[in-house]
């Protein structure tokens, strides 16, 4: 235990890295996670390249769309591509928050409280289907994913790094489920959908699941250890200050727009700028383009915006405004 003024801080237990694994560059450990998860998640390059932006931007991942789509196969291979700890909640109505972020047990012999550490104590956290839990118990992600540390009876646990949220959600508009807080869908770095599967593809599965080819077996093609070395380098990538510009412009027209009742967030901003960064790194680049942020916009910014309701009965989406912003919006500096 640690320590500090105010109130002690206990660290999780580090996670050793599992050794033996090329000292490569961003974009060659990147393309070889995409690689090793496009086994069993076929024709989706695109979504699994931004879930590896998210992980190195230091970010969390939100995978939304409709029920068997291969949202949850996704975050369990992506996890098992980095040799990292692992945990999955399965989000469902009566689950409480302290089943995520732990409890404080009584110890009779002692005399004295003992903190249990929930399954959030990992370096990638499965949130699985996420909007079937109350909104209380969606809350309490909050303080672990925006500050990565849990606090339970005045002790602050710190988490352990890196860390990852990468939730599964069914659309709104499903059975049994409930809409995530402004709050909650504003520390997701970015929104992705999977889509349906090409028919080859899906032939391919029908295959796995009758027993005829066995399914890939996904072992670790990097470690801890190099992904925070990674991360420390997508932290160095240069942001010109007119890249930096674009970003700001390109955000607060989301916060003008006519159809728009809620535009992004400063946090929305930053989020963007990171991950463009480690965009520009997997991209074999040292410095931030005007491209890289276009192509985050969408998956970035989306997700945080709230139309407004004749906007919604007009049929607009958020997808689209933020594609007409970045057609609309005047690129500064040199482009890709």
């Amino acid at each position: 235990m640690i320590e500090r003024p105010g109130r002690p801080v206990v660290r999780a237990a580090p996670i050793r890295p599992t050794g033996g694994v090329p000292r490569d560059d961003c974009a060659t450990v990147a393309a070889r996670i995409t690689a090793n998860v496009a086994r069993v998640v076929e024709g989706k390059d695109e979504v699994i390249r931004t879930a590896v932006v998210v992980l190195l931007a230091e970010g969390h991942l939100l995978l939304e769309d409709v029920p068997g789509v291969g949202k949850t196969t996704l975050a369990k291979a992506l996890a098992q591509s980095l040799g990292a700890s692992v945990s999955r909640i399965q989000f469902t109505p009566d689950l409480l928050p302290s089943d995520i972020t732990g409890v404080s047990v009584f110890d009779a012999a002692a005399r004295t409280f003992e903190y249990r550490p929930g399954p959030v104590f990992a370096n990638i956290v499965v949130a699985d289907e996420i909007n079937r839990a109350s909104p209380k118990t969606q809350s309490a992600l909050l303080e672990c994913m925006e500050e990565r540390q849990v606090t339970a009876d005045g002790t602050t646990y710190e988490l352990g790094m890196p860390f990852l949220v990468i939730a599964t959600q069914n659309p709104a508009e499903m059975e049994g489920t409930y809409t995530l807080p402004e709050a909650q869908r504003d520390r997701f770095t970015a929104r992705v959908s999977m889509g349906y599967p090409s028919p080859r593809a899906e032939v391919a599965m029908l295959s796995v699941h009758a027993g005829v080819t066995p399914p890939p077996q996904l072992g670790p093609v990097t470690d801890v250890e190099q992904v925070q070395r990674l991360i420390g380098q997508v932290t160095q990538v240069f942001v010109s200050p007119a890249a930096q510009q674009y970003a700001v412009t390109l955000v607060t027209a989301t916060r003008n727009h006519r159809d728009v009742l809620l535009g992004a967030s400063p946090r929305a901003t930053v989020h963007l700028v990171r991950a463009a960064r480690a965009l520009a790194a997997v991209s074999g680049r040292d410095h931030v383009l005007p491209d890289d942020l276009q192509e985050l916009a969408v998956p970035v910014l989306a997700h945080r915006l709230l139309l407004r309701p004749e906007a919604q009965l007009a049929g607009r989406t958020q997808e689209a405004l933020v594609g007409e912003l970045c057609a609309s919006v005047p690129v500064a500096g040199p482009r890709g």
